[in-house]
């Protein structure tokens, strides 16, 4: 490979230049095989020879090694949106993914928007993320966001757009706990059995349409909301007293028109849940009730079978998510019960009692769709260590009787 160097900008003719200028290299890297033309590659901005031969010999080492990359002149946010739709594409992922993957990558966006992805150092994108630390997002919110950015320069590295990866030896900033407060982790909110019966009490007496039924088969199967809402008749086997999972309500714009069903959250969320006769019967009710609804405004009425479905204006669609959370919130209150809860408590409530039940921590896991759930352990442990106290306490009573 032949190459070249000269100086660049010198006015003055002393032995050792002190102007300002700067030495520049031209190497020949072969012969574009389009054009027949020279391919030459030429780089500037050397304080001395001496430099500019060592960037000669190295960028010479690579071809001769074949791991050269040319860089390109991609900026960061026409390379993530190209990024985002591989990224969907390749992992068929739901929209809610998707959705969130835009929201970090947005989060990116004022610091490297309009930024080459080559220029990106590995001090720009640290302090990225120190900034967003100091914006005070939280932990798992910085996670998300890195974990993000490092799919994203991954994958230019793998294109050969850029030669070298501004988020290897990032890292986020954690906030210190106190000893006290890893004493006392905090525990996600749940319900005790009667905190549980009063909310479903207040349900049957004070609930609107459709509230009990709700609540009661959130209580009694620890499913996701989403999930509830996705139920379809086919869904139930009445015989064998069985709920089957095999899906989940999507529409983050609450359009009831424009609902998705879409695959469980993960592969284990696909499950069949084995339910008391207690729902079963209140199923059977409603199916009846609802027979009727469909009879009243039939071709009107989205027969799509959907358990939980509006009865007045678009009669027959899925109810939203959030519909559940608003009617839930009107019960704690009107209940007297801490206005923390949420849907997802019940899911919460769901493993507390099971594990009161002495019920083993993988059948629930089993039962929740779960492959593997820290907030379910914690849940778990939590309860299990208060029944232990108690077979103690139990112990010291029998032989203090003797």
């Amino acid at each position: 490979m032949k190459g070249h160097f000269h100086r660049r900008g010198c006015i003055c003719k002393k032995k050792r230049c002190t102007c300002g200028s700067t030495w520049t290299f031209v190497i020949d890297i072969g012969i574009d095989p389009i054009t027949g033309r020279r391919k030459q590659k030429t780089k500037g901005g050397f304080r001395t020879k001496q430099e500019a031969e060592a960037a000669a010999t190295e960028l010479i080492h690579e071809l001769n090694q074949g791991t050269y990359v040319q860089e390109t002149n991609v900026i960061f946010q026409d390379f993530a949106s190209e990024w985002l739709l591989m990224y969907s594409e390749k992992n068929n992922v739901k929209p809610g993914t998707t959705r969130i993957r835009q929201h970090e990558i947005n989060k990116l966006m004022p610091y490297f928007a309009l930024l080459k992805l080559k220029d990106v150092t590995a001090k720009r994108y640290q302090d990225a993320l120190n900034d967003l630390k100091e914006k005070g997002y939280a932990d798992n919110t910085l996670d998300g966001i890195h974990r993000t950015g490092r799919m994203i320069f991954k994958k230019a590295i793998e294109m050969r757009l850029i030669k070298n990866d501004p988020t290897e030896f990032a890292y986020l900033k954690k906030d210190r706990k106190t000893i006290e407060e890893l004493e006392e982790q905090e525990l996600p909110k749940y319900m005790e059995k009667e905190e549980l019966a009063l909310l479903l009490q207040t349900a049957a007496q004070k609930g609107l349409d459709l509230d009990y039924l709700i609540f009661l088969t959130l209580s009694y199967t620890g499913m996701r909301a989403g999930e509830l809402v996705a139920l379809k008749w086919r869904d139930i086997d009445f015989e064998e007293h069985t709920i089957s999972i095999t899906k989940t309500y999507y529409n983050p714009t609450n359009n009831t028109l424009e609902y998705q069903l879409v695959t469980p959250k993960t592969r284990k969320s696909k499950r069949a849940i084995v339910v008391d006769e207690k729902v079963i019967a209140a199923l059977k009710k409603h199916m009846l009730e609802q027979k009727k609804v469909q009879e009243h405004y039939g071709e009107a009425y989205l027969d799509e079978g959907f358990i939980f479905a509006k009865k007045e204006k678009q009669p027959g669609y899925p109810i939203f998510i959030k519909t559940v959370e608003n009617r839930m919130a009107r019960l704690l209150k009107l209940a007297g019960l801490s206005p923390e809860l949420t849907p997802h408590s019940l899911r919460h409530t769901h493993t507390s009692l099971l594990a009161e039940a002495k019920v083993g921590l993988e059948e629930i896991m089993d039962r929740l769709g779960h492959c593997d759930d820290e907030t379910t352990k914690n849940v778990y442990l939590h309860v299990t260590k208060e029944m232990k106290k108690e077979a103690s306490h139990k112990f010291a009573q029998l032989m203090r009787n003797l």
